[in-house]
């Protein structure tokens, strides 16, 4: 390319900017007042004429989240609790978070982790059920730390860049979370560079019908050329992504040995994810860390009758007040032995087999072995012989079904199964992960359920692990993943699940794993 060469008014402009130094895909696009997507027909067109270089970049970024943006606009918790606490004080700790939620906006389990870091930074404490703030320089210093973390949040929001030191307790509080972003950087070629230089470069309307109009006038066009000997890209054929294909397949699992599906909502009453599972109300795993909590004033619905049931198990067996209204209050479930339960309260005493695979919900931080959002199967064996050895006889077989050939248990605790188990399967790179929880239901779960003449043995699998193995795969987050390229090279052939009298004997139980 030794002359003239004709640009687009808007690709014109691209070459400036790439020029001046403008390297970034959704600068460039903004410089122009465009989507991104609306120039990479430029783009590609600069690129293939030799103009310009394009690299697809992968980079990790600070993002704000939810709880972050929720800061950045009413003020962190422990702020809020010492701007409003002179409106609220002389008040026990429950009343004075009541107090503060209405004047801030916050709602109560923010309020109590801004009285938990009141309390943490010797600021004030707790006298006779009451917070006391006691020590106003201190208090100034929380305050004035609550100020630097809010600016550091709007630094993150802005892009601008924050000492890596300052961001593990953002990350803590969960204010903040790295993701990855795919960057597009866009450099001009030595041939561009010589053309421009030598002014070359020229701005002409391109075209590619001439019409009638234009006949008398062609110098202000440059009709564009069509090479029919590019091939046209090829569609990639059609496939369910290989984790669905696996859930399947699980699914025809269960079914083969005799397992009926059953179903329940992912919202969920608290009386349903943990009361009837005989979880005391004051149980850690029932808190905010662990939870994630429906903000509505709508409550479920539960006969009167399951009600008094459990609070009378609840009371008799761990000697509190049982709340009502706690227990009718909405969660996003956090275990799907919920469905389990229901199934067991419908059907009640007799022989059946049923399970779920669906989604819970828990505040995780995400990484390559844990996220907020995964599947779990959950299943149940319920008769009057029922026994600990179903279990492990289960998952021994269920384990062959999946082509695994060695399996390590080890005792468990469970608040609603005595005895439980924890079962670990080896990962070529992650190394032993646990994937078969399980146990017998607690007599008080029975006994809530209505059917205390029955036992049941229960698991909730985590389904996202097992795929990781049979999928060959160390990120839990490549799961969900939608890039084709990445999909295209996770292979998965199916799975055996050919069973016979004995296929559960060929998985080795290990019993000192390394």
């Amino acid at each position: 390319m030794t002359g003239e060469v004709y640009l687009t008014p808007r690709q014109s402009k691209i070459v400036s900017l790439v020029l001046s130094g403008v390297n970034d895909l959704e600068k460039i696009s903004q410089q122009l007042g465009v989507k991104p997507e609306d120039i990479m027909r430029d783009i590609t067109e600069l690129a293939n004429k030799g103009l310009l270089t394009v690299h697809r970049e992968v980079e990790k970024r600070l993002k704000v989240t939810r709880i972050g943006r929720l800061y950045m606009e009413k003020g962190l918790p422990e702020k809020n609790v010492l701007k409003y606490y002179g409106e609220c004080v002389d008040k026990t700790v429950e009343a004075i978070t009541n107090c503060l939620s209405e004047k801030t906006g916050l709602d109560r389990d923010e309020i109590s982790i801004g009285i938990q870091y009141v309390l943490k930074a010797k600021c004030g404490k707790i006298v006779e059920g009451s917070l006391v703030i006691e020590d106003p320089l201190i208090c100034q210093q929380l305050l004035t730390t609550a100020d630097r973390v809010e600016e550091l949040l709007r630094n993150i929001d802005r892009e601008i860049k924050i000492p890596v030191e300052e961001v593990t307790e953002l990350k803590k509080r969960r204010m903040v979370e790295i993701v990855e972003k795919r960057v597009l950087r866009i450099s001009p070629t030595p041939l561009l560079q010589e053309l421009n230089t030598k002014g070359l470069i020229k701005e002409k309307e391109i075209i590619t019908v001439v019409k009638p109009s234009m006949v008398f006038d062609l110098n202000k066009y440059v009709i564009k050329e069509f090479d029919l000997s590019i091939p046209v890209p090829r569609l990639p054929s059609v496939r369910k992504h290989p984790f669905m294909e696996f859930i399947d397949d699980l699914r025809d699992i269960m079914v083969s040995l005799g397992f009926e599906e059953v179903k329940g909502p992912h919202v969920e009453a608290e009386f349903w994810n943990f009361d009837v599972l005989y979880q005391a109300q004051d149980h850690p795993a029932r808190e905010i860390h662990d939870t994630f909590f429906v903000k509505s004033d709508a409550r479920a619905s539960i006969s009167s009758q399951l009600m008094e049931r459990a609070r009378s198990v609840h009371e008799k067996g761990w000697g509190y007040k049982w709340s009502p209204e706690r227990a009718m209050r909405l969660v996003l479930r956090s275990q799907t032995t919920a469905v389990s339960a229901r199934a067991i309260f419908e059907r009640g005493e007799g022989e059946y087999r049923v399970f779920t695979i669906d989604r819970v919900f828990r505040p995780e931080n995400l990484d390559a072995k844990h996220s907020m959002e995964f599947h779990q199967l959950d299943g149940i064996i319920v008769g009057k012989n029922v026994n600990f050895k179903h279990l492990l006889y289960f998952f021994k077989e269920l384990a062959a079904a999946l082509g695994i050939k060695e399996v390590w248990f080890k005792p468990g605790y469970f608040p609603f199964t005595e005895p439980s188990v924890e079962g670990y399967i080896k990962h070529p790179k992650l190394g032993w992960v646990e994937v078969f929880p399980g146990g017998v239901f607690r007599p008080e779960v029975m006994e809530i359920l209505g059917a205390p003449g029955v036992k049941a043995v229960a698991w909730g699998i985590g389904v996202d692990r097992l795929a990781m193995q049979v999928l060959g795969i160390d990120d839990i987050r490549m799961l969900f993943a939608t890039d084709l390229e990445v999909l295209k090279n996770m292979k998965y052939l199916g799975l055996p699940h050919k069973f016979s009298k004995t296929s559960g004997r060929d998985v080795k139980v290990a019993e000192y794993p390394e």
